[in-house]
C-alpha cells in the first residue's frame, strides 16, 4: 500500500506547527472512568489541515514490498521503508484491536530536529496503529521505526493506549543526520488521570520500572553529551533537558492541562501560580480525579474555554459584543511597542477534527472500541460514534466532491460544521443555544442507544463475527450521515432566524406567522448592555443625542 495517502489529508498544512500551538490529549485510567474503559481524547488543531475520518483497511503483504512515506504536515516526501507482512484495519485513530494513538508537539530544543530522518511523526503513528496490537507493542514498533530509519520531527507527545493501560511517551530526535531519538514513556496509573498540550510534561521517571517505565538506554547520558543535564540520574528531567519552559508553553499549553486537572480534581488553585507565572513547581504527570469520569465527561472537556475560571476569555472586551470564547490567532500581538498575548483554550476555532476514545476490555474489540468523533472545533460540532471494526468510511467524512481546505462541498461534514460554527462565531451569545439544542439531542440519543446497539450486536458476534461488524460498520454510517443531515437543518434554520442581526420568532420549532399568515414581527436584540456602555466610553459625545 503506498503511504502517500498519509498524508494526502493534510497536503495543505503548510507548516502549521511554526505558528501555532496545536493539539489537546486528556486521559483517563480505566479506574478513573465511569465504565471501567480508558479514555483519550484528541483534537488535531491547525490552520490548513482538512478535517476527515482516516481508514486503512488490514492487508497481507509479500516481504519487501516497500511503502513511500509523506510528511503528515506537508506532504513532502521522506522516503521508502519496508512493509509490515500484515496489517490491521484503522479507521481514524483507533485499530480494529482498539489501540489508541493521539498525539501533541511539544518542539523542544530545534537544534535536535534531523532532517534526513524518514519518519515523521503523523506517519509514526498511523504506522503503528496497522501493525500494533497493544500500547506496549505500539512503544516497540515506533522505537524500532525511528532507530531503523530516523525521526524526521521535531519533540512530540504521544498518548497510546489499548482497553488495560494507557502510556504517555515523548521523544525527540539527535540532530541533522543522527539517525534515532531518546524517548521515555511512562504509564498511567489505572485510578488517575493525565493530559498533555504540546509541552512536554515528564520530568523525573523511575529508572528500575519496566512494567511503568520504558526509556531509550541514552535518553540521559545523550543529554550530558549535549550539555542540557550534568546532575545525578534521579533528578533528571526529560522536559527541562529537552524542552525548557518558556512563557508559551507555560501560559498556552500547560494551562490547558491545568484547566483539565481544574475540573476533575481539588487541585485547580494549587497548581495556578504555575501557570500564572508565580513558580516554577510543575503540575504532575498525572494525578487523581476527585469523582469517576465519563465519555461525555471529556467531550464537554474538550469544549472548554476556561469559563467560571481565572483565565476565562468569554467576559472581557476581548470576546466582543457577544462574549465569543474564541481570539483570532495569531496569540501574539503587538500594540505601541510592547507586547501582547491571548490565552490559548483546550476548544479552538481552527481545529480540523477531534475524538474521544472509549476503549473497553470486558468486550469484544469490534464492539468495545469506540471512537467519539467529531469534524472541526469541538465546541461547535457532535461526537458520532464509531466503532473501530468500520471498514467502510461514512462519505461525508471523506474527501466527497474533491473537498479540502479550500474546496467547498454541501455534501462534505467538514464544510458544513465550518459552515454553522463561522455563522455563531460573531454573535456567540445569541446563537449558541440553538447550537446545543440539535447537539444536545443527538449525542443524547447516540448515548442512550449505545447498550442497545451493543446489545445486538453481541448477539450477532456470538454467531458471525463478520455480520456484527458489518452492522456496527452500518450504524457508525448512518448516525455520521444523519448528524451531517441535522446540522445542515440547523445552518438553514440559523440563516433565517438571524438574518440581517435581528431575530426572527420562533414557537415549537417553526418560525411564526401573524393572523393573517405573514411572519410574525421580528426581535431587534440591539448590544448588551456592558457592551453599550463600554463604546459610549469608547466614542465620548460623539453619538449622545440633544437634549
Amino acid at each position: 500500500m503506498n503511504l502517500k495517502r498519509i498524508t494526502l489529508f493534510a497536503v495543505f498544512a503548510w507548516a502549521v506547527l511554526l505558528s501555532a500551538w496545536p493539539c489537546t490529549n486528556l486521559i483517563v485510567g480505566k479506574n478513573a472512568s465511569a465504565d471501567g474503559s480508558t479514555i483519550v481524547s484528541y483534537s488535531a488543531d491547525s490552520y490548513g489541515l482538512f478535517g476527515e475520518l482516516y481508514h486503512y483497511p488490514a492487508g497481507m503483504h509479500k516481504k519487501g514490498t516497500m511503502i513511500d512515506i509523506y510528511e503528515w504536515d506537508t506532504g513532502k516526501y521522506l522516503g521508502q521503508i519496508e512493509q509490515a507482512r500484515q496489517t490491521y484495519n484503522v479507521i481514524g485513530n483507533m485499530n480494529e484491536f482498539q489501540l489508541t494513538i493521539a498525539e501533541t508537539t511539544f518542539g523542544g530544543r530545534p537544534e535536535l530536529v534531523d532532517t534526513t530522518g524518514i519518519i515523521d511523526y503523523g506517519s509514526l503513528i498511523y504506522l503503528a496503529l496497522q501493525r500494533s496490537r497493544t500500547a506496549r507493542e505500539a512503544i516497540k514498533v515506533m522505537t524500532d521505526l525511528v532507530e531503523e530509519y530516523g525521526y524526521y520531527s521535531s519533540g512530540e507527545s504521544f498518548t497510546i493506549a489499548d482497553p488495560t493501560e494507557v502510556w504517555v511517551m515523548e521523544m525527540i530526535g539527535k540532530g541533522p543526520g543522527v539517525r534515532g531519538a531518546v524517548w521515555v514513556a511512562v504509564r498511567i496509573p489505572d485510578d488517575c488521570i493525565s493530559a498533555h498540550a504540546n509541552q512536554s510534561r515528564i520530568h523525573q521517571f523511575p529508572l528500575n520500572d519496566k512494567d511503568n517505565c520504558i526509556y531509550s538506554s541514552d535518553v540521559i547520558s545523550f543529554a550530558r553529551e549535549k550539555g542540557y543535564f550534568s546532575g545525578v540520574n534521579r533528578d533528571f528531567s526529560f522536559s527541562k533537558a529537552y524542552a525548557p519552559l518558556d512563557f508559551g508553553a507555560r501560559r498556552y499549553c500547560e494551562a490547558r492541562v491545568w484547566s483539565y486537572f481544574n475540573m476533575f480534581t481539588d487541585h485547580g488553585n494549587d497548581y495556578l501560580p504555575y501557570i500564572e507565572g508565580k513558580t516554577d513547581e510543575p503540575m504532575p504527570l498525572y494525578v487523581k480525579a476527585n469523582r469517576r469520569i465519563s465519555v461525555q465527561d471529556v467531550q464537554h472537556a474538550m469544549r472548554d474555554h476556561y469559563e467560571g475560571t481565572a483565565l476565562d476569555i468569554s467576559k472581557d472586551f476581548g470576546a466582543g459584543p457577544y462574549h465569543t470564547p474564541y481570539r483570532l490567532s495569531p496569540l501574539e500581538f503587538e500594540v505601541n511597542g510592547q507586547k501582547y498575548f491571548n490565552e490559548r483554550p483546550i476548544s479552538t476555532q481552527q481545529s480540523a477534527f477531534v475524538f474521544v476514545a472509549q476503549m473497553r476490555a470486558d468486550l469484544p474489540d469490534a464492539v468495545g472500541g469506540v471512537l467519539w468523533f467529531g469534524i472541526d472545533d469541538a465546541n461547535m460540532t457532535v461526537f458520532v460514534p464509531v466503532y473501530c471494526c468500520t471498514d467502510k468510511v461514512p462519505v461525508s467524512y471523506t474527501r466527497v466532491d474533491g473537498a479540502d481546505y479550500i474546496t467547498f462541498s454541501w455534501n462534505s461534514a467538514f464544510w458544513i460544521f465550518n459552515w454553522v460554527a463561522n455563522m455563531v462565531y460573531p454573535r456567540y451569545d445569541l446563537m449558541i443555544d440553538d447550537v446545543r439544542s440539535v447537539q444536545n439531542e443527538l449525542e443524547t440519543m447516540f448515548a442512550q442507544a449505545q447498550a442497545g446497539i451493543e446489545s445486538a450486536a453481541l448477539k450477532l458476534y456470538e454467531k458471525d463475527q463478520a455480520q456484527a461488524k458489518a452492522f456496527l460498520t452500518s450504524y457508525t454510517n448512518q448516525m455520521a450521515q444523519s448528524t451531517v443531515d441535522a446540522w445542515k437543518r440547523l445552518g438553514e434554520f440559523l440563516i433565517v432566524k438571524y438574518n440581517d442581526g435581528v431575530v426572527k420568532r420562533v414557537k415549537d420549532g417553526k418560525f411564526e406567522r401573524n393572523a393573517i399568515g405573514q411572519p410574525a414581527g421580528v426581535i431587534r436584540p440591539g448590544y448588551p448592555k456592558d457592551f453599550l456602555e463600554e463604546y459610549v466610553k469608547q466614542t465620548g459625545d460623539r453619538y449622545k443625542m440633544p437634549e
